[in-house]
């Protein structure tokens, strides 16, 4: 049970991009105020576990309706997920703009920056593999503690942007993609072997 809610965590800790998803949240709020700022940590957070736990629990429902097999899904969003870590290691990601006058919080900083098609998928996923309420109870769980350690890591971001600088926000990031296309490959040999039947 433990390790699976490590596994789980850890998997989402990173799907999520965190440190992408910091330096483009300093970049975006570096005309707001300590206040400002922490305003809208919290309210990424509250919106990214909203549109997560509903993809979490609609993941079968979307596989009976359009008649989509797990293990093709496996694989596309392993495919996704590849072109999301590629973009992160080389620094081609989502474009940053700076100056904004209306609330950033849930576009783009909770979708689709946080909550790509990649972690759609991967949710999806997820909710469509765990079926057993235990193992789900235990999905949500590590889901919304990867969710809150990076609301954490938002509202702490002036002391972050602060420690490490921008030059290692960008090297955090780029390690966030390698892991990325760690997990991109896993999701799309499972889906192989699914298809060959050999899972």
């Amino acid at each position: 049970m433990i390790e699976q809610y490590v596994q789980i965590f850890i998997k989402f800790f990173f799907l999520f991009t965190p440190f992408f998803l910091l330096s483009t949240f300093l970049t975006m709020t570096q005309n707001f105020n300590s206040s400002q700022r922490k305003q809208v940590a919290v309210k990424v957070a509250i919106a990214v576990v909203i549109i997560s736990l509903v993809l979490f629990y609609l993941g079968n429902y979307i596989f009976m309706l359009f008649g989509i097999t797990l293990d093709s899904f496996r694989i596309g969003t392993g495919i996704l997920l590849f072109l999301s870590a590629a973009a992160a290691v080389q620094g081609t990601g989502k474009d940053q703009v700076t100056n904004h006058t209306s609330d950033i919080s849930v576009v783009p900083l909770a979708i689709p920056i946080t909550v790509g098609p990649a972690t759609t998928g991967a949710l999806l996923v997820m909710g469509g593999e765990l079926r057993q309420s235990w193992d789900k109870f235990i999905g949500v769980a590590a889901i919304c503690t990867a969710i809150i350690a990076i609301g954490i890591m938002l509202y702490l971001g002036n002391v972050i942007e602060r420690l490490i600088k921008k030059q290692g926000l960008t090297i955090l990031a780029k390690i966030t993609g390698l892991v990325l296309a760690a997990l991109a490959a896993q999701m799309v040999m499972t889906g192989v072997l699914g298809f060959l039947g050999r899972t």
